[in-house]
């Protein structure tokens, strides 16, 4: 027959509480919904939407080629509602993710002009 093991006892330093960690200090640059970046960005998202440009992203491109197809072939649907919820979930997803590609370059671009007026 075996006996439990007996407990240690917790070392002091263990028995201290952890500190707090410092607080996070946010840079004061852009506010994320800046509208002039917006404005571009939705200019370049609709832009975007050129095939030679998809040509890029095969996965988006392939996305926008069945918005399409499936926005041709809403006159012929035998169930419209489905195939109208399925083109519009097609378009949006090709609208947003234009939109966030374009509002990430301009980001990057509002910081690069940024680091050069900053330059000496």
């Amino acid at each position: 027959m075996t006996t439990a093991p007996q407990l240690q006892e917790v070392p002091p330093r263990l028995r201290e509480p952890v500190p707090a960690p410092p607080p996070i200090q946010r840079q004061n640059g852009r506010p994320l919904f800046d509208r002039a970046i917006l404005r571009r960005a939705l200019r370049d998202a609709l832009l975007k939407l050129d095939p030679r440009t998809m040509m890029k992203n095969p996965v988006m491109l392939l996305v926008e080629v069945g918005a399409l197809l499936t926005t041709i072939l809403l006159v012929h649907a035998s169930n419209l509602l489905f195939q109208f919820q399925i083109s519009i979930w097609l378009w949006a997803t090709v609208l947003f993710a234009n939109f966030a590609e374009a509002v990430a370059e301009g980001r990057g671009k509002a910081q690069a002009d940024a680091l050069r007026k900053a330059k000496i």
